[in-house]
């Protein structure tokens, strides 16, 4: 199976091709930059270096969430488009699975999270096997790190925006918490078309982003029609 896998959920733009389950090719960018100009440009050069052609494509696996929701949207209708033209399956994969996956050898629970604001952080728990213990939530960090403390289990902790947490995970669970190098916080693209390869493909329309909250202009736009 040939799977190209798609990550622009967050500030790193990722890419991979993966051949009968061999990593052929990977692209990684941790930069500012805007994933739209940037996504069709590294497709085609990464394509061009595994020497694979689109058509020997068997399914693409795509990040869908949560994280940036331009870029999820982005990566997401990349993966539609390119799929439809083929007539290839897509396979979505939670964008917190596709980070905790880099703690995969970690032996107790992995807690991927991305920074989403005042306070507040998506995140989930995994084990090693990538089941969930805790389903995928966005809430306020100290909340979820007194529920963590509650486990009395070490927890590794990965996320691109460790920095902005740290103290307060330090603070919350002492000796509890581990947190890795920085090489470990970026999402490798190669386990998510891996993953891909497990998971079966949804509907190609029923594949819509994993937001975890509405963005904030629907919020107000909702709480302004609850007024009228």
């Amino acid at each position: 199976m040939n799977v190209l896998a798609i990550d622009t959920s967050n500030d790193v733009l990722g890419l991979s091709v993966v051949k009968a389950g061999v990593v052929a090719g990977e692209i990684m960018t941790n930069v500012k930059k805007n994933h739209s100009i940037r996504l069709m440009p590294a497709i085609d050069q990464l394509m061009r270096d595994t020497q694979t052609k689109p058509e020997e494509l068997d399914r693409i696996a795509v990040a869908h969430g949560p994280g940036s929701y331009t870029g999820v949207r982005i990566g997401l209708t990349t993966a539609k488009t390119m799929a439809w033209s083929l007539g290839i399956p897509v396979v979505a994969i939670s964008s917190l699975e596709a980070l905790a996956s880099q703690g995969r050898l970690f032996s107790a629970y992995i807690c991927p999270f991305f920074d989403a604001r005042r306070g507040l952080v998506y995140t989930g728990l995994y084990d090693p096997k990538m089941n969930a213990v805790k389903e995928e939530t966005n809430l306020h960090m100290t909340d979820w790190l007194a529920s963590l403390k509650e486990l009395e289990t070490p927890v590794l902790f990965l996320s691109q925006d460790v920095s902005l947490h740290k103290e307060v995970i330090e603070e919350y669970l002492g000796e509890q918490a581990v947190i890795p190098d920085a090489s470990y916080h970026y999402p490798s693209p190669s386990y998510l078309a891996l993953a891909a390869m497990e998971k079966e493909p949804a509907p190609l329309h029923d594949l819509v982003p994993n937001y975890l909250r509405i963005p904030e202009a629907e919020a107000k736009w909702l709480a302004q029609q609850e007024k009228q």
